[in-house]
């Protein structure tokens, strides 16, 4: 079970730069428009942290901090509802665009320094 977990990090990593590039992507356009790419790494980044924590006790000694695996899903969640409620719009709005992408910091930043 500890390879399945270490598995999912590597996919959980991967969708979260993912996420980061492909938002990173729209900044010079004008006008912008979502990926697709984003909801999909957004929503299998979701699906393989819950994989995670249900392989915590297992792969790890220590206790699992679920106050910080709560923050960081209530984050990848409010990406993933940004991300379907903008999908089919032919402009995405620059304030949509900051907040995508500053909650993606910010989970990247929580993930680091908690």
């Amino acid at each position: 079970m500890e390879i399945v977990y270490h598995i999912a990090f590597g996919i959980h990593l991967l969708c979260v730069v993912g996420i980061l590039v492909l938002l990173l992507l729209q900044a010079n356009k004008n006008p912008k428009k979502l990926s697709a790419g984003v909801v999909h790494a957004s929503l299998t980044a979701l699906v393989a942290a819950v994989v995670m924590v249900g392989l915590w006790d297992q792969a790890h000694e220590e206790a699992a901090n679920h106050s910080k695996f709560g923050v960081k899903g209530l984050v990848i969640a409010v990406i993933l509802t940004l991300g379907y409620k903008n999908l089919k719009k032919p402009v995405l709005k620059n304030s949509v665009w900051a907040a995508m992408l500053g909650l993606t910091v910010l989970n990247i930043l929580i993930a680091y320094v908690w």
